[in-house]
Parts: C-alpha cells; structure tokens; sequence
C-alpha cells in the first residue's frame, strides 16, 4: 500500500511539473499582445534621450528593457551581459528598468549582476515602441531608431542564427543597413508592461 502510494504521489508530481513547463512554453511562445493605445515608431525615427539617459554621443546606443519579475527577462541576462562585455567600447549600454514594483539603480546592478547604468524610465519605453520586456532598442549615434525587437528567436535565447541583437549591434557599428531578420525579429515576445502579464 505504502508503494502504491508513493508511486501514484510521484507520478502526480511529475506530471504537474511537465503541465506547468508546458504551459510556460505555450504561453511564452504566443506574441505578445499589441496594447490598444500602442503607437507604431518606425527606424529612422528621432529618439531624443539625452535628458533621461547620459551616453557617450560618439557611438551607438543599446537599451536593454528588463523587467525583473518577467521570466523571460531573466532568461536572457547572459546573453545581454555577453553582449556587453563583446561591444562595451564600441557601443554604450544601458538597461531601462520596467515594472510596477520600486528597486534602485544599485538594487537591479547589485542583484542581477549588471555593470552597465539602470535607468527607471517607462517613457523611454513608449519613446522606443516597447510593450513588453524583455526587448532591445539600438539607436544610431545621432539618436534614430535603428532596431527595436527581440533578442533571439529562441526563448533560451541559444540560436546563434537567430541572435537578432547581435546582428543589430554588428550593422550599426559597420553603418550598414540591418538585414537578415525575419518574423521572430520584430514582433514581440515576452511580458506585457508594467506587470509582466501575458
């Protein structure tokens, strides 16, 4: 009896763990969806963030939008710290911090291992198009939107063919125009603003 117990306890467990890690992976997987108020910004669009955002103004600019209580946004932490540590000369970085709950600069460097400005602006945000984190805005030396999208096709952010920041940070250090992207570049994924909804 006791056997039986166990066994029928660990089957249960097992297939509430499988049932919710499929779940995640079904929501995850949906686009994010477009607010009512959304207002499309195009590349080549002026983004003013001189007065939220101190930079260098001789290189490209990349903004991180990150959300702390996203699991989506935390996925890609690596992937936008290996970023940095690649193009930290030739590019400036910084995260804009997005979500309803209050945490200092230092708290979300401290926390999450960031060595790069944290910025708690959800203007930027609606200046850039971004609905949803975690998203990457670049902007040219003179402040035009270059790219805003995903990161990777691959919520793990692992497709290496696919790694749609990367490609973003390449063409604007090069002065060429993006190419390469497709569907999963531009559509966002991910959890909605401020309250990582879905």
């Amino acid at each position: 009896m006791k056997k039986w117990l166990a066994t029928t306890w660990l089957a249960f467990l097992l297939v509430t763990i499988v049932t919710l890690f499929w779940y995640n992976q079904f929501v995850y997987s949906l686009p994010t969806p477009v607010p009512l108020n959304y207002r499309t910004v195009k590349p080549g669009k002026k983004i003013s963030v001189n007065d939220k955002i101190k930079t260098d103004h001789t290189k490209p600019i990349f903004l991180h939008f990150f959300n702390p209580e996203c699991p989506c946004s935390r996925f890609n932490i690596d992937q936008f710290k290996a970023l940095v540590k690649t193009y930290k000369d030739q590019v400036n970085f910084a995260v804009i911090l997005l979500s309803d709950k209050h945490y200092t600069a230092s708290e979300i460097q401290k926390r999450f291992g960031f060595e790069v400005p944290v910025y708690a602006d959800s203007t930027v945000a609606a200046a850039c198009g971004v609905y949803s984190t975690p998203q990457a805005v670049v902007l040219k030396e003179d402040q035009t939107l270059y790219y805003r999208g995903n990161y990777n096709k691959s919520r793990y952010c692992t497709d290496m063919k696919t790694n749609y920041a990367k490609m973003a940070i390449e063409g604007v250090v090069k002065h060429q125009l993006l190419s390469g992207l497709d569907k999963y570049a531009l559509k966002a994924y991910g959890c909605t603003l401020p309250n990582c909804g879905k």
